[in-house]
């Protein structure tokens, strides 16, 4: 299991945050990891300081003329291999509709160029909506991961996403795995611990035992174009990144 996608439809619950963070912790052990980011909002690339010229070299042109992912991947500071996102993707639906061939369009071209393989694992940060976009992240991952911060509402986006997942396993032919990830969380809050109890009624098992921490230096990397390992490779937010690592290659959901 190669080709992770981070959603939920929800915004602001830390899916860049940790799309980002996890490939940074996947260089650290040697792999080659791609980025992929398929929100128009285009946050992931920002961060990562990749500036596209134009929305042909971003995702925009694999859906308006095919054009191959290894054309539009650019590294950035951090070595993630970032293929970027336009504000233009936002009008994906609109464009193209929503038939097979236009939601399994990211699925076969990661095939056929053989893009997140076992030893290049690729991590797509979705936009928070059931549209074209998260459907192409879903019918190419073999595992998603659902960020939920500590508090009520996000909870919701989540659970919501997971009906959304049990109706799509008819047309997928399978049941997309997924691990439910608690941000923002800080045990000295009330509403941190009911969300927690909540979340593991709710998705048993499937919840990730580590939790990503309110932290000051989560907050600040993206305004220094940063992943936390660089900004501060000592603070609690890089080893709660490292600890979720570890974990999901412990229990082989990132293989």
């Amino acid at each position: 299991m190669t080709i992770i996608a981070v959603f939920n439809q929800k915004g602001g619950v830390g899916k860049t945050t940790t799309a980002l963070n996890l490939a940074a912790a996947l260089i650290k052990t040697g792999r080659v990891t791609y980025g992929l980011d398929l929100d128009p909002q285009a946050h992931l690339s920002s961060i990562a300081g990749i500036v596209a010229r134009s929305g042909d070299d971003t995702m925009l042109s694999l859906f308006q003329r095919n054009r191959p992912l290894r054309e539009l991947v650019q590294e950035s500071n951090s070595q993630i291999k970032i293929i970027p996102s336009h504000s233009e993707l936002s009008k994906v639906d609109a464009l193209f509709g929503k038939g097979f061939n236009v939601v399994n369009r990211l699925s076969a071209s990661l095939k056929s160029e053989e893009i997140g393989k076992k030893d290049t694992p690729l991590i797509i940060d979705c936009c928070p909506m059931i549209g074209v976009l998260s459907l192409n992240a879903l019918f190419a991952c073999d595992g998603v991961i659902i960020p939920i911060s500590a508090d009520h509402l996000s909870t919701k986006g989540a659970i919501q996403l997971e009906k959304s997942l049990t109706a799509l396993e008819p047309v997928l032919k399978r049941r997309i795995r997924r691990r439910y990830l608690l941000t923002r969380y800080d045990g000295r809050r009330r509403m941190a611990w009911d969300v927690l109890r909540l979340v593991e009624d709710r998705f048993g098992q499937e919840v990730c035992k580590t939790r990503i921490s309110e932290n000051v230096s989560l907050a600040e990397s993206p305004a220094l174009n940063m992943t936390v390992f660089e900004h501060s490779p000592a603070s609690r937010g890089a080893q709660d990144y490292d600890d979720l690592l570890a974990e999901l290659l412990a229990d082989g959901f990132i293989e």
